[in-house]
């Protein structure tokens, strides 16, 4: 489960293993810049679509003609690249800096109280880094978020706007798509109730709807993970609360709540029980993968399925159409609220062996600048060697996105991107570049089809806790989230809920439910203030 993985913390580095990982060492190659010929030492993680030298992407040798400044990478492929950090941290054997560093609030604050990176509050000011000045007088909000409980700064963020309170782009993750050409072959409406898809889910099953003369159509599939973008939970929104990926609900109140106490959670486990009883729950959820989620949808065999964009499973052309929130048994209809945001508090740290602080600084405001930003998110424009993911429009200076022609849009990226610490505001789209094709879809459809039903006005925010609120939550969650999963496979697979209800809220209190919801609640209160 994507949201149950215990992060690597540096502290639990118990055992290094012998890993090569690829470096570049081009101090020989820098060009002399504005600033006197300066060379910083970076480490990232790196994909293998990418360069294997950050050196050779165009967006980096631009960056290098502005700045004067040239990196030597340290870089390291992405399955290895959090084994050779923590030895690096945990060694002392430290660059200046670690570029898409990947660190937890939780590792943040134990390298901070280490001295192993260093506070960086002090450099952000107007005089040296006015870009990143500018983003946080435009949108302070984020100046909170970046903030630890004792007040200090410990990393620069990433920050991407796509839509603004519910009609952000991450207000909901697990779509569910629906096979409109099935529906449109059988003479079947779009489904308004739960009792409505689940006739639809039959018919889907029983009459041959692909047209192959076999009955392996999979009438609904998702990938068992419990709130993530392939789960099936977004259903549980017809019988109350609903329920999200990382189980975190606020009331309109600003009252903090697990999604499993939530009304309606009890009800919805008898509703995907009936499903499995007749049959209409792929006999796969439990196992199957991305890869094996993927096939089967390419098979066309799948009625309804849940994910992010369609793009990436069936294809963007295939006949799959979001299906809307459905009334529950009692009239009830609601989309819960998603907590995600565009927004990644640890992209960046300084190490305390940076003897360069002053070139690091500019270098880093040099991202924040926001056409600069625009092209690290995405990638860069001229390049005669990659497919561009923009053109310059000359007259105006704005970047505009250009058709992908078939590539994805993921791999595109990867290989002309920078990543790291950047700032793209809601106000950057029409004037500094254009939104994403694929982005402006998928908000498009959450404005038309799910906002009027998401009835939180309140979503949990990017709270920084104290290292113990971290560990605490950490702890807890490693025992919670996996008793939760195990006890929603049960039930759908026919336990009886109201039967095992009440042990199963004693023994959520045993595993530190009521701390969680202290710690969370906490949290909140104090991100209000």
């Amino acid at each position: 489960m994507k949201h149950i993985k215990k992060t690597v913390s540096i502290i639990s580095l118990t055992a290094v293993m012998a890993i090569t990982g690829c470096s570049s060492d081009k101090g020989s190659d820098k060009e002399k810049g504005n600033s006197g010929d300066q060379t910083l030492t970076f480490m990232t993680p790196n994909s293998p679509l990418a360069p294997q030298d950050p050196n050779d992407k165009l967006i980096f040798k631009r960056l290098e003609e502005k700045t004067g400044i040239h990196i030597d990478w340290k870089v390291y492929s992405e399955d290895v690249y959090v084994e050779k950090r923590n030895l690096a941290l945990a060694t002392g054997e430290l660059p200046d800096a670690l570029f898409n560093a990947g660190l937890s609030d939780f590792d943040l604050l134990k390298l901070a109280n280490d001295g192993t990176i260093i506070p960086v509050e002090e450099y952000i000011t107007p005089e040296k880094m006015p870009n990143l000045s500018k983003v946080l007088e435009q949108a302070p909000q984020y100046k909170g978020m970046m903030t630890s409980p004792d007040g200090h700064i410990l990393a620069f963020p990433w920050i991407e706007e796509l839509g603004e309170g519910k009609e952000s782009i991450h207000s909901v993750n697990n779509i569910p798509w629906i096979n409109k050409a099935w529906l449109d072959k059988l003479g079947l409406q779009m489904p308004k109730t739960t009792e409505e898809l689940k006739q639809v889910l039959i018919a889907f099953k029983t009459k041959d709807p692909n047209g192959n003369g076999k009955a392996d159509e999979i009438p609904v599939s998702f990938i068992n993970d419990d709130g993530a973008n392939e789960d099936l939970s977004f259903l549980l929104g017809s019988f109350g609360a609903g329920f999200n990926g990382d189980l975190t609900l606020v009331d309109n109140d600003g009252k903090v709540n697990n999604a499993v106490l939530a009304p309606g959670y009890k009800e919805g486990m008898k509703y995907f029980q009936e499903l499995y009883a007749a049959g209409l729950i792929d006999p796969e959820f439990i196992t199957q993968d991305w890869n094996k989620f993927i096939a089967k949808a390419k098979d066309d065999r799948y009625g309804l399925y849940f994910t992010w964009d369609k793009a990436n499973v069936s294809g963007m052309d295939s006949p799959f159409e979001p299906m809307p929130a459905l009334e529950g048994p009692n009239g009830w209809k609601n989309v819960a609220r998603a907590n995600g945001m565009g927004f990644d508090r640890g992209r960046m740290v300084l190490t305390a062996d940076n003897k360069n602080i002053e070139a690091t600084i500019k270098w880093i405001d040099t991202l924040y600048d926001p056409s600069q930003s625009v092209q690290n998110n995405w990638g860069t424009y001229g390049d005669e060697a990659q497919q561009n993911i923009f053109e310059m429009d000359e007259a105006t200076k704005m970047l505009k996105h250009l058709p992908l022609n078939g590539a994805s849009p993921n791999e595109l990226r990867v290989k002309t991107s920078a990543g790291g610490p950047l700032a793209i505001l809601d106000s950057y789209y029409g004037k500094v570049t254009t939104m994403p094709d694929d982005a402006a879809y998928r908000i498009d459809i959450l404005k038309k089809i799910y906002v009027p039903d998401m009835k939180a006005e309140h979503m949990y925010p990017r709270v920084f806790f104290s290292k113990e609120e971290s560990e605490r939550l950490t702890q807890t969650e490693a025992d919670l989230w996996p008793y939760i999963l195990k006890k929603r496979t049960e039930w759908m697979q026919g336990a009886n809920v109201d039967k095992e209800w009440d042990a199963f809220i004693k023994e959520l209190d045993r595993l530190g439910m009521q701390d969680w919801l202290k710690i969370k609640q906490t949290g909140y209160d104090r991100a209000g203030k």
